[in-house]
């Protein structure tokens, strides 16, 4: 491949989303939408990458190099349009020869394919400007490609200086180029303002090059959504079901099991292995990684979740967690950062965990609160069981020991430690280290008080039912 450079516009408000969050920066599949261009261009290995930005110019800046910390942020000034933010850009690309790619940041769904594919063309044909086209049933807001009659490129007109003829051509350009940066320059050196919006369009540098002599070609995308940008929230949605479609096919060709696309979402970085399936109503988000085998959903989400082999996973909301080999998880199970369940572990129904390390083979059946805790290897928690980490003022830590078996409705107050080997009776409320192999229960002998109900509650039910209940033989 020639030299290249890559320069990505990303300066516009973008009021038409109605947010206070740059367009650039909204959320698609995982990532900023800016993020997905910066990743199309970084597989082009350039020579430089230029963003040019402007509105929340520190908000945008930060952003990017987060994303791309090699990427140089150039600043457009006053000057509206985007002939002034290549110039401003090509700023930064003082001294390079060779072609310039310029891309804009709320186009998303372009892929570093299309752009080599384009690039080729671009050398091959000895162009000064190669532009990515496409053919859209409904082109409204956008430029048209104008051709001669023998198919060949004449201009692009924008959509507020176009005629009701030109309107009616449904070829629209991409807002995506290759350039010549000898030609770019010298065509951005004329250009001027002198259009319905006031602006130094980049379009019009396809005019000054033409007019000098210099070779254009329209190439159309062999996917309309390759040019799609996102102006508001219905085009965002959109983009989002075509990128999740692309994401979900991709990986039932790596032989993955997924069940009804139709709600199933998967962001751009999760990763999944061979034979795993999703279930219906599945959300993977962020780095999460699912080993072989395992079986995601029903109804679960789970975000930078690490899953383990052969693990069952159901109606469960996971955040920053790591499941282990042949784990079960849920159903209705959330576990917040920093949980980790050990091989062959349970975190069960209707329990919640939070910043837990729960040993191999230990479980945690049902109704339960786990936080700020430490569980070893083949532990049984009861039913029921709360770890009473905060003191109003600090987190502290339960540990609980390998082997160990826990009664239904405990209270372990932190920090407390229980040894291995140990047992608390049901009801326990441990506020003292139990030592291992030790029975903890908290002594509170019951009373009963006979005929409470019939000298209390004359009259009710449940004084009838217990005068019926002692009126009864024995052997009834």
């Amino acid at each position: 491949m020639p030299s290249i450079a890559v320069i990505v516009l990303a300066a516009g408000a973008g009021t038409r989303m109605k947010s206070r969050t740059p367009k650039p920066l909204h959320p698609l599949a995982g990532k900023p939408l800016i993020a997905h261009v910066l990743s199309a261009a970084g597989e082009l290995h350039p020579d430089r990458i230029v963003a040019v930005v402007r509105h929340e110019r520190d908000r945008m800046a930060e952003a990017v190099l987060e994303f791309a910390p090699h990427v140089v942020i150039a600043d457009q000034d006053e000057i509206p349009g985007t002939g002034r933010a290549v110039e401003q850009g090509l700023e930064a690309l003082a001294d390079f020869e060779g072609h310039v790619v310029v891309l804009s940041g709320d186009v998303p769904l372009i892929d570093a394919d299309t752009l080599r594919a384009l690039i080729e063309r671009h050398e091959r044909e000895g162009n000064q400007l190669t532009l990515l086209s496409a053919h859209l049933s409904d082109p409204s807001g956008l430029g048209r490609i104008v051709r001669d009659e023998a198919g060949a490129f004449l201009r692009i007109v924008e959509q507020k200086d176009a005629s009701d003829a030109e309107r009616a051509i449904d070829e629209v350009n991409g807002g995506i180029y290759v350039f010549d940066a000898t030609a770019l320059r010298q065509a951005l050196g004329t250009i001027d303002r002198a259009n319905a919006q006031g602006e130094m369009y980049l379009t019009d540098a396809a005019v000054r090059i033409q007019a000098t002599g210099g070779r254009i070609q329209a190439v159309p995308a062999p996917d309309e959504w390759a040019i799609w940008g996102i102006n508001d929230r219905v085009q965002l949605a959109a983009a989002a079901h075509v990128l999740n479609d692309r994401i979900i096919r991709r990986w039932q060709r790596e032989g993955v099991t997924i069940v009804d696309p139709a709600s199933t979402w998967i962001d751009v970085d999760v990763t999944l292995a061979e034979d795993v399936t999703i279930l219906p109503g599945t959300q993977l988000h962020g780095a999460t990684a699912i080993a072989a085998g395992a079986t995601i959903g029903p109804d679960t989400t789970l975000v930078d979740t690490e899953v383990g082999e052969d693990a069952v996973v159901k109606r469960t909301d996971a955040t920053l967690s790591v499941i282990g080999a042949r784990a079960s998880i849920g159903p209705w199970a959330y576990l917040r950062p920093n949980s980790v369940v050990g091989e062959d572990g349970k975190i069960g129904t209707f329990v919640e965990t939070k910043n837990t390390q729960l040993g191999a083979g230990s479980k945690v059946p049902h109704l339960s609160y786990i936080g700020d805790a430490t569980i070893g290897e083949g532990s049984n928690i009861g039913a029921g069981t709360i770890t009473a980490n905060y003191d109003g003022v600090e987190k502290h830590r339960t540990t609980v020991g390998s082997h160990v078996r826990t009664g239904s409705d405990n209270v372990f107050v932190a920090p407390v430690t229980i040894g291995d080997g140990a047992y608390t009776g049901a009801g326990t409320i441990v506020r003292k280290d139990v030592e291992p192999g030790a029975l903890a229960i908290s002594v509170a002998p019951q009373r009963t008080m006979s005929g409470w109900v019939e000298s209390n509650r004359p009259g009710s039910k449940a004084a009838d039912a217990a005068a019926a209940a002692g009126t009864q033989s024995p052997n009834a």
